[in-house]
């Protein structure tokens, strides 16, 4: 098994373009604008386009729309909006084309192809150039793409952090695209051009350093020596009188090749009146010999790019009551020590993240270099935030361009660490689950300060950086009260003091529950007090409506239910056990045990009722409180339904496995007594299957935790083993825990051939991660573990995994014989992708070795096996290891045949890697320069 290649389909542009470089807009084929209307709306569109095929939330859209306070009725008019801009899509016959606005849980998704946004053909247009040898072709390239520009990103839209955001980022990669034209002006020899490109965002970007040196160098060429050096004076003194810092090494370093180039200047001092007096020179030269060192504040400016102040805060919660002890620890213990970490820890639903955030808008004033926020999403039924995302989100907010995002976790961690340190922050971590999660997230340096709410105590935190705990408690009566009369109103609560404090006491002074009882009032506003008070009474319903961070919403959802007709009831009783947010037909018919069309109606009918949300033919989703709700009515006893969601998933990645792998070899079978799914999902191909296994990766973890929990471990290890189409596509995507986890399983099972089969996949998955020790000791056992499973395929694999480990550590005596056993293996029981794979190991090795005639003999007979049969990245390997063996035989012609039809097909495939290995081949022979 090995790395697999992610595709990119194309899509057919329709007849409404969207515009978000400049003002938000919209038009028909024909170019008549659509009638878009307020700011408000333009601001929503913005929205969806900015996260396109992807729900956002109706709390992320109200920020967008309303940067302050948004009004009592915000949602109301939200909807509002979205109901009019959908009226507009539909005038415009905008679904013809692929153009939807669909609701999506709690939020709305505007489903598109992405080149009808101009932001995405502009940024296609930027990764085109990178594969671009021909400066001209760069040129051209560059300035259409330039050309898409109609103003600043997002123009006409409200001015509020989640457009703000999106729109630096944009405007981050117009100024790359800048620089890089006047680089492509630069190799054509055009100087003035790359000036006259540069000149203009200089002057509005005065101290982006980079792009100043870059203009400074472009005048110089174009023999405007003195404007050169004015530009770099004039950059010196506004960096000192603005930010109180020296020149970058970028800048001065373009100096001094300004002064080493300057022969004519100091032949013609004509040239320069009064500009280089003797003291001016000296001056110059300790300039330029570094004598003047930027300062700590300068290098970490420098290393930020331009400054940026990032706000990422919620917008303030409506409605706060009292707090005014925790408040007051939170302003002591922030200031005690330098760089404090407070946690704020206690059960659900209880406030933790309304202070949290409450205190940091009241103490906003004291962070001048911003604040960040994440949910991480520990105690969510949807899958915890990945930490290498929300480092992401917070480097983007920090001002590092998207292109120049570092990429593997360290990296990203250290970027962070640096931009933080000598920077007044505030980080607020919500909803974290452990400490372990936590630790990459803080921020260097002792300015800054960190919040984290929780519903764990953090221990480790505790032990480990010194944070300071904080205990949020539930809400006094008086306090309890006074929350119930913030929503509800003062005249209200007054009507009614016994029944308001009765109330508040049976809410256990949980700030949720109190606001979920004050909503379900609010929204019957002939309903009183005392009457909802005498329903919380009864013991035998308070829990339900009461339940911690659900509280109210499981005793609604209990309502909405009961007026279900069959079969839809029926089915939402077995929906317990799903382990994931998405769900088909056939999923809710192996839940149920039904045929897939009653699954259909039932699903229809929870539609209806709004308790799952339609996304697609054959398509729902759970949101995250009916799912929640669902799992309180799958009780433990019901093991059955577990068992055939294993199994039906089993049996879904198997087929996934096919058309991801065409060819391929099944890792397994079905474990014994395994029950048929009466429905299984079909791909049409390759990029369907993978596609298919990256959106369910949380569901699929959540289903192997689910099988270990209940013990079936014959279905965990599969399940693991089986998503191995997508581990090798995205091998540095942190696989070794799940990795881990099945093996584990495995050997509970008491399966060598699945232990062989984990042992391999998990040591290659460690040897591309750089942890040879490791990778080498689970390589090593797979083989024996399938000679006693008597697995010879698994046998073929594991010993071509560990040829493949051992040459990446330099053995060139082990791998050939490796290779040479796995090929007869496979050829003896006839695995044919498992061969061709041999051979291609084979003939890396064997042209690594110097034997060329032998390495291109494999690669011939491996291709002879690989068409039609396997995926097109394979082929792609062969044809260029093939190419480059013909080439050391001197077979030249040949050579150049082989890597013009590598190349050829890596591109029909939208195969980048293939594309760039079989050209720097082709670049290497001597008929190609």
């Amino acid at each position: 098994m090995q790395n697999g290649t992610k595709r990119c389909g194309s899509t057919r542009v329709g007849s409404v373009q969207f515009r978000v470089l400049g003002p938000v807009s919209a038009t028909t084929a024909n170019g008549g604008p659509l009638p878009l209307g307020p700011a408000k709306r333009r601001s929503l569109l913005a929205m969806l386009l900015a996260h396109p095929n992807t729900p956002v939330g109706v709390e992320r859209l109200t920020e967008a729309l309303w940067d302050e306070e948004p009004p009592r009725h915000a949602r109301t008019v939200l909807h509002g909006h979205v109901s009019r801009l959908r009226a507009v899509l539909a005038q415009h016959d905008a679904a013809a084309h692929g153009v939807e606005l669909l609701t999506q849980g709690a939020g709305y998704r505007l489903c598109l192809p992405e080149s009808l946004v101009d932001s995405h053909r502009f940024e296609e247009s930027l990764r085109l150039v990178r594969r671009i040898a021909d400066p001209g072709e760069a040129v051209a390239v560059l300035r259409e793409a330039l050309g898409l520009w109609q103003g600043p990103a997002f123009a006409g839209t409200v001015h509020s952090a989640p457009l703000e955001a999106p729109a630096h980022a944009l405007e981050e990669l117009r100024l790359t695209a800048v620089e890089a034209l006047a680089r492509a002006y630069g190799q054509l020899g055009d100087h003035a051009a790359a000036a006259s490109a540069l000149h203009a965002e200089a002057a509005a970007h005065p101290l982006r350093e980079p792009l100043v040196a870059q203009l400074m160098l472009a005048l110089a060429r174009a023999g405007r020596q003195v404007d050169a050096l004015d530009w770099f004076h004039r950059t010196r003194r506004l960096l000192a009188d603005e930010i109180g810092v020296d020149p970058a090494p970028v800048l001065t370093d373009a100096y001094s090749t300004l002064l080493r180039t300057d022969t004519h200047a100091r032949a013609h001092p004509e040239v320069h009146p009064g500009a280089h007096t003797h003291a001016r020179a000296e001056a110059d030269a300790d300039a330029c010999r570094g004598t003047a060192r930027p300062t700590a504040a300068r290098s970490h400016r420098a290393a930020a790019g331009p400054a940026v102040t990032p706000q990422l805060l919620p917008r303030r919660p409506r409605g706060f009551i009292a707090r005014q002890d925790e408040l007051a620890t939170l302003d002591r213990v922030t200031t005690a020590t330098p760089g404090p970490i407070v946690t704020l820890t206690g059960s659900a639903g209880v406030g933790k993240t309304a202070l949290a955030v409450h205190w940091a808008h009241q103490r906003r004033a004291a962070f001048p270099d911003g604040t960040l926020f994440a949910d991480l999403c520990g105690f969510s039924p949807t899958p915890a935030r990945d930490t290498r995302a929300v480092l992401r989100e917070f480097l983007l907010a920090l001002g590092v361009p998207v292109e120049r995002m570092p990429g593997s976790p360290d990296a990203l961690g250290a970027r962070y660490r640096e931009l933080t340190t000598g920077r007044r922050l505030l980080v607020v971590l919500d909803n974290a689950a452990d400490s372990e999660r936590i630790r990459p997230l803080l921020p260097g340096g002792d300015e800054c300060v960190t919040l984290v709410t929780s519903r764990d105590r953090l221990d480790g935190l505790v032990a480990t950086d010194a944070a300071r705990p904080l205990t949020v408690a539930a809400l006094p009566a008086a306090d309890s009260t006074a929350l119930l009369a913030a929503v509800l109103g003062p005249d209200r609560v007054a009507a009614e003091p016994e029944a308001a404090a009765r109330l508040a006491g049976l809410c256990d002074g949980l700030p949720l529950a109190l606001r979920v009882a004050a909503a379900r009032l609010a929204t019957r506003p002939h309903r009183g007090l005392a009457s909802f008070a005498g329903e919380l009474a009864d013991e035998q319903h308070r829990l339900d409506l009461l339940e911690a961070e659900d509280t109210g919403v499981a005793a609604a959802l209990g309502l909405s239910l009961r007026q279900l007709p069959e079969p839809a009831r029926g089915l939402f009783h077995h929906l317990g056990p799903h382990t994931g947010a998405t769900l088909d037909i056939c999923t809710a018919a192996a839940l149920a045990d039904c045929p897939p069309p009653r699954a259909a109606l039932a699903l229809d009918q929870l539609a209806a009722a709004q308790l799952v949300v339609e996304t697609g033919p054959q398509s729902y989703v759970l949101h995250d409180l009916v799912r929640l709700f669902a799992r309180s009515l799958a009780p433990d006893r019901e093991p059955a339904g577990l068992l055939r969601l294993l199994d039906h998933w089993v049996q879904t990645l198997l087929g996934a496995c096919a058309a991801a792998e065409p060819g391929g070899e099944p890792c397994c079978a079905l474990p014994p007594g395994a029950r048929r799914s009466a429905g299984i999902r079909r791909f049409a191909d390759r990029t369907a299957a993978l596609a298919w296994y990256s959106a369910e990766r949380g569901t699929l973890r959540g289903a192997v935790e689910a099988a270990v929990a209940a013990g079936l471990h014959d279905r965990a290890w599969r399940l693991v083993l089986l998503q191995w189409p997508l581990i090798v596509w995205q091998v540095r995507d942190g696989w070794v825990p799940l990795l881990e986890q099945g093996l584990a399983s495995a050997e509970l099972d008491g399966d060598p051939a699945a232990q062989s089969r984990a042992s391999a996949l998990l040591g290659w998955v460690l040897s591309e991660e750089g942890r040879a020790e490791e990778a080498l000791a689970r390589l090593e056992r797979a083989p024996d573990l399938a000679v006693r499973a008597g697995d010879f395929a698994g046998e073929a694999v594991a010993r071509i995994n560990l040829a493949v480990a051992l040459m990446r550590y330099g053995d060139r005596e082990r791998p050939g014989g490796l290779l040479a056993d796995a090929l007869a293996l496979a050829e003896r029981e006839g695995l044919t992708e498992t061969v061709t794979l041999a051979h291609q190991h084979l003939a890396q090795h064997l042209l690594s070795a110097g034997a060329a005639a032998e390495a291109a003999e494999h690669a011939a007979r491996g291709l002879a096996l690989a068409a039609p049969l396997l995926a097109a990245p394979r082929r792609v390997v062969l044809r260029t290891l093939h190419g480059e063996a013909l080439a050391a035989v001197g077979r030249t012609g040949e050579a150049v045949r082989q890597l013009h039809e590598a190349i050829r097909e890596a591109r029909a495939n939208a195969y980048e890697e293939g594309e760039a290995a079989a050209r720097v081949a082709l670049d290497g022979l001597p008929a190609a320069r």
